[in-house]
């Protein structure tokens, strides 16, 4: 019974209470800036800073110009909806005229409301009223578009994720888009098939780069997942081309390359649709081989070819696919890019390829304006 009255005492049902609010704080605040709950908390707080900033203006207009009803302004159009932005507006409208009539006219003195603060105020509202009916029309609020690119960014670098090895295999892949940027057009796919035994990953390189190939991009990693494994290893890249025709774009085509791995023999086969070669290092003579299959690019012409060239791995051995920014740039050629890749990459023989993926692409083209991106796959001795 103590323990009852306790639990059902004052002070417990206070930090229920407080619990309670504040876990509905958290979740307004997290639907909020989703994008997904309403905006009068933001309305009522800007609301609320106009009649301070008169105030203050009315205090001291020295240090509170007038011209300070820009700021909540500028946070309305980038926080609210076209209507409630209308309501602030008018709100901001009416501060104005009454520290007009308070301050008196303009040619008085300093610190008045002048024709010059009027029109900087009615222009920062104009460009926030675009700004607003803008988003609107997207159906996307700036508080979600921010999380949107994030979701976007990381659905490419899940699905560009390359699944776990049986033992003795090692594999890492490297991607580093163009200037910085959190969007590439350079993606891979992969998925082991055949009950596991195969490994079969596509290495692509859309047209372009920065934020359209990486729209680009998205869209075709997910078509790409979807038919890896779905179709006999021949007839993926007959169908990924049939899927950029289909998509009827002005710069729709790309590069891709397809392994197919046997995880048990070490046998592979190699699909190329225009893209660079395949590099492999033979441990026995350490020595590096360049695996040149044949085809179009994919997205040109319907009805293309894809040739196979084979290989195996041998214990110790190593494939590297890469996508032609890593190779390729304004002052050499892609044969003077591939010996500096083949060069920097026999200095990690040694070390078993181990993290070699990133720093390759650090070595190799760390400042070239494209996007770059390293598959690697080693056979451990």
């Amino acid at each position: 019974m103590a323990r009852r009255a306790g639990a059902d005492s004052y002070p417990a049902r206070f930090r229920k209470s407080a619990h309670r609010a504040r876990i509905a704080l958290r979740k307004s605040g997290v639907d909020y800036f989703r994008g997904d709950g309403s905006d009068w908390i933001a309305l009522a707080g800007l609301l609320l800073t106009i009649p301070a900033i008169t105030c203050a203006t009315l205090f001291n207009a020295v240090w509170c110009s007038p011209a300070a009803l820009v700021l909540p302004i500028v946070a309305g159009g980038l926080l609210l909806r076209p209507a409630s932005l209308l309501g602030l507006y008018a709100t901001a409208a009416t501060a104005l005229i009454v520290e007009s009539l308070a301050l008196g006219p303009y040619e008085d003195g300093p610190a008045r409301v002048t024709p010059g603060i009027v029109l900087v105020v009615a222009a920062c509202g104009f460009f926030g009223l675009v700004l607003a009916q803008f988003r609107a029309r997207v159906g996307v609020p700036w508080r979600r578009g921010g999380t949107m690119l994030f979701d976007l960014r990381e659905r490419i670098r899940v699905q560009s994720a390359l699944p776990r090895l049986p033992q003795g295999w090692h594999r890492e892949m490297a991607l580093r888009p163009a200037g910085g940027q959190s969007f590439s057009g350079d993606f891979v796919v992969a998925a082991r098939t055949n009950g596991g035994r195969t490994l079969e990953a596509v290495l692509t390189d859309v047209s372009g780069k920065g934020m359209d190939a990486g729209s680009r991009a998205l869209l075709l990693s997910g078509a790409f997942g979807g038919l890896l494994g779905s179709l006999p290893p021949h007839g993926f890249l007959p169908a990924a081309n049939g899927y950029l025709l289909r998509q009827d774009w002005d710069e729709g085509f790309a590069t891709s390359i397809h392994l197919v791995l046997d995880l048990e023999s070490g046998d592979y086969e190699l699909l190329s649709a225009g893209h660079p070669p395949a590099l492999q290092l033979h441990s026995g003579s350490g020595q590096w081989e360049e695996k040149v299959a044949e085809g179009p690019l994919l997205g040109v012409y319907d009805g293309a070819q894809f040739d196979a060239v084979k290989g195996s791995l041998a214990p110790g051995d190593v494939l590297m696919l890469f996508t032609d920014g890593l190779v390729e740039a304004s002052d050499r050629d892609i044969t003077e890019g591939i010996d500096r890749l083949t060069g920097e990459a026999d200095r990690y023989v040694a070390t078993g390829f181990e993290g070699a993926a990133w720093h390759l692409i650090e070595a190799c083209a760390k400042d070239v304006n494209d996007d770059r991106a390293l598959l690697l796959l080693s056979r451990k001795s």
